[in-house]
């Protein structure tokens, strides 16, 4: 909601979901899969996850369609109608077979496997995480132009420093727009070689969360914040996993009213 003042018709609803991962398995149920060699410590073959899932849950009938990945949750898009549909996606689109070295776990998927994202409704994918240069900066690369035929947003993550920290704006019809930052921390896995610069390309990536550096990300976000407009900032950070659970993915909101 933007504010007390706002009408009913002006109230937006927000999807914001956390790490997306589409490919293993997932690409090779597809209707087009890409190579299934992983080199991963114990597993080799993505096929070897549809397998495993087929031994727990019964057999899956290839290729499925674009929408069976995302199971129940259509049925909520169409119940709940969100107006925005942002994700972290953790997976390359990509058709690079060189790897970014001494990398054990790479996620990628088919470039024609797309059409998974645009059936969801995915209006955005933040990118400033550890998997968006696991295929090295073609594989980057390859994502990004991937999304751009599909008329999906991208951020975090470019062809420079200033692509990788650029927002990007996603226009409502009569309803606020919504600006979507995306910033990334060493503490989630992504390499500071990672880092995007004037002259490479890479992610957005913060080197610390001190009061001094929040205050910068404030001030980007400044200059963005207008009425009617909502700003989203997507931090990827913290460890994997853990006894203690893990924090991977925030999402702060924020308006001009």
């Amino acid at each position: 909601m933007l504010g007390k003042n706002y009408q009913s018709d002006s109230l937006i609803r927000l999807f914001m979901c956390g790490d997306v991962m589409i490919g293993r398995g997932i690409d090779q149920i597809l209707p087009h899969p890409g190579s299934p060699t992983l080199s991963e410590p114990y597993i080799k073959d993505a096929a070897e996850y549809v397998r495993l899932a087929e031994a727990l849950n019964g057999s899956i009938q290839k290729p499925v369609s674009f929408s069976y990945i995302w199971g129940d949750a259509l049925e909520e898009f169409a119940r709940k109608r969100p107006d925005v549909k942002i994700i972290n996606l953790e997976t390359c689109i990509t058709k690079n077979d060189e790897p970014w070295p001494d990398k054990e776990i790479r996620y990628r998927m088919s470039p024609e496997n797309t059409p998974c994202l645009a059936v969801a409704g995915v209006n955005c994918c933040a990118l400033a995480n550890n998997h968006i240069l696991d295929w090295g900066y073609r594989g980057m690369i390859e994502t990004l132009e991937t999304l751009d035929k599909a008329g999906i947003k991208h951020v975090g993550a470019g062809k420079d420093v200033a692509e990788a920290e650029a927002p990007a704006t996603l226009k409502l019809t009569r309803k606020s727009d919504v600006v979507v930052f995306a910033f990334g921390l060493q503490s989630s896995g992504i390499p500071q070689s990672w880092a995007a610069t004037a002259n490479t390309p890479g992610v957005n990536l913060l080197k610390d969360i001190s009061s001094m550096q929040v205050g910068r990300i404030k001030a980007k976000i400044a200059r963005f914040k207008a009425p009617k407009t909502v700003v989203v900032a997507s931090i990827h950070w913290g460890a994997n996993w853990g006894l203690r659970g893990s924090r991977r993915r925030a999402y702060l909101c924020t308006s001009a009213n």
